[in-house]
């Protein structure tokens, strides 16, 4: 049915000097008939190293079957995945958010040298949704995501688990407050199979915002891994590429601004990962559009947060499915969605969510109900942070929502984690960890084993402040991304040992109670560290990298 369009892969198929384009083709399996039909790109990142990827071959080959099924022929091809767990509070962690741009250009780089006609972007977790959806903006193409679903939770002591659990653990065991052998016993139990961490962390919160944005078939975003459903939803994906690219539906005009704006209100109302603030940042900057910190606070202040999901709360992704996922959780807040945006259905936002219901009330809340009055995310500026930092102000307690506190200082992860266990941290203080952004890290690493150990030994009067960024399963008041970073003689740079700082997140306020004059004295003496990485792609990330207040993206 797609045969009387002009075809990219017409360049590589048709004529009689593509002769041996079309052998290297057929070596590799296809006949004239294939060669005659649309080429499809199947982008998966699949691996045997991330719980959610481990099964994104079976959704890879449904989607195939999709494709074939509706005229075109289906080509594979994989981008690498780091898995963040894995890679968490250790050196590995450096290499996380600079693989998303390199994912980004892996794919532009396959589609464009091979001439595909569209893609099929089946991918999970953190840094490689976001990286291909870089990547969908760049290209333009006609492009639909098949994101791996959640992991189901898993369960010990008769109560649900996740990785929040098992990392908080970690101090209690140290404390001598669990056994090792109810510790191995959470090990084995935390996580039950293939998909993404069961809570709303990163990964799930981007598979939630691909869907809110038009860019997979609803319920793609919380249908669990393990579904047969799913499985379905890849092959009817499949199918539907072949018609986006039918009907000329590029990403672009699906990814719009009022596209993105729909994203940040479904992710306040979900209460999702700060993460989502640098990867939607980063998304837009590739479709041209400019996102600015500001607009997630002003969404922030009108979208009230409507689900009460692990970590901070008692449900898992699994729940928010039943309860009738993100069409569901955007048919309550409607009245403030652009609902005629355009999405791979063919259908708009707000045909999609029309029949739409909530399923279980408590856990998508009404918005005269809500879980907090206000969205999950929060943008602090001040003079700590000129540029702006960001803070998931649902997570954090009340009590804690103004704190002012001694800070106590260190230039890496590591040396704050040693601290902590050493017991020089007493409520009250605010520890701050510099030099982990996207240049000082380098890569600006998540910092989990930091949170889950404060939290893990009860410290409740604890904030931490960096220029580093957390990870989804984060709680408490954990205040990311500080920018101008340590690393560019942002104000984080010249803290010390025993200086206030005050966190006011109602006033979205970060300040430094030092003085203007003095703040100026010591930068006119401070000096940067050598780079910690002197070599191979981190260094060559460092040197390309910008601010975090505008996505860690690549500078030209």
């Amino acid at each position: 049915m797609v045969l009387n369009l002009r075809l990219r892969s017409e360049t590589v198929r048709v004529g009689v000097e593509r002769a041996v384009h079309r052998g290297l083709l057929k070596a590799s399996g296809l006949g004239d008939k294939e060669l005659s039909k649309p080429l499809i790109a199947v982008v998966n990142s699949w691996n045997e190293i991330i719980p959610g990827h481990i099964h994104l071959d079976r959704l890879a080959r449904a989607v195939k079957e999709g494709v074939y099924e509706a005229g075109g022929t289906p080509l594979e091809f994989n981008t690498i995945g780091i898995c963040d767990g894995v890679a968490m509070a250790h050196e590995g962690m450096r290499n996380s958010l600079p693989s998303r741009d390199l994912i980004a250009d892996s794919v532009e780089l396959m589609i464009n040298a091979h001439c595909f006609d569209a893609m099929v972007c089946v991918c999970g977790c953190d840094k490689i949704i976001p990286g291909m959806l870089m990547a969908a903006c760049r290209l333009n193409l006609p492009t639909i995501f098949v994101t791996g679903g959640p992991m189901l939770p898993g369960w010990f002591k008769g109560e649900c688990v996740a990785l929040s659990q098992l990392y908080e653990s970690v101090s209690k065991v140290k404390r001598g407050e669990m056994s090792e052998a109810e510790f191995k016993a959470l090990e084995d139990s935390a996580f039950p199979g293939a998909g993404s961490c069961a809570g709303l962390y990163t990964a799930n919160t981007m598979q939630c915002l691909t869907e809110a944005m038009g860019m997979s078939l609803p319920y793609c975003g919380t249908t669990p891994a393990v579904y047969a459903e799913k499985v379905r939803i890849a092959r009817e994906s499949g199918r539907r590429i072949v018609w986006l690219l039918k009907k000329r539906l590029t990403a672009k005009k699906i990814m719009t601004r009022e596209a993105f704006e729909n994203a940040i209100m479904v992710d306040m109302a979900l209460g999702g990962s700060t993460n989502t603030v640098l990867h939607l940042t980063a998304i837009a900057q590739e479709a041209g559009i400019e996102l600015p910190l500001e607009k997630f606070d002003e969404l922030s202040r009108k979208i009230p947060h409507l689900t009460n999901l692990n970590p901070a709360g008692p449900y898992y992704i699994k729940d928010l499915h039943e309860a009738g996922g993100i069409p569901a959780l955007m048919k309550q807040i409607q009245k403030h969605l652009h609902l005629n945006c355009l999405t791979v259905t063919g259908k708009t936002i707000g045909e999609n969510i029309k029949d739409a219901e909530v399923l279980r009330e408590e856990v998508i809340r009404p918005p005269d109900n809500p879980i907090h009055p206000e969205g999950g995310i929060a943008i602090l500026k001040g003079s700590l942070a000129p540029e702006g930092a960001v803070v998931k102000q649902s997570a954090v307690d009340p009590k804690m929502l103004r704190f002012e506190g001694e800070a106590k200082v260190f230039d890496c992860e590591e040396d704050a984690i040693k601290a902590i266990l050493d017991g020089k941290i007493s409520d009250g203080d605010v520890v701050v960890i510099r030099y982990e952004g996207p240049k000082g890290g380098p890569g600006m690493r998540e910092m989990l084993g930091a949170t889950s150990t404060i939290k893990g030994l009860g410290l409740e009067r604890v904030a931490l402040i960096t220029d580093g960024r957390f990870s989804g399963a984060t709680r408490g008041p954990c205040v990311g991304h500080v920018s101008p970073e340590a690393m560019v003689g942002g104000p984080i740079a010249i803290v010390k040992d025993g200086d206030k700082i005050e966190i006011n997140i109602p006033e979205r306020r970060l300040d430094l109670k030092v003085s203007a004059e003095e703040v100026a004295e010591r930068l006119k003496v401070w000096k940067p560290p050598k780079p910690k990485v002197r070599k191979g792609y981190l260094y060559r990330y460092t040197k390309m990298v910008g601010s975090a207040s505008r996505g860690a993206t690549l500078k030209i």
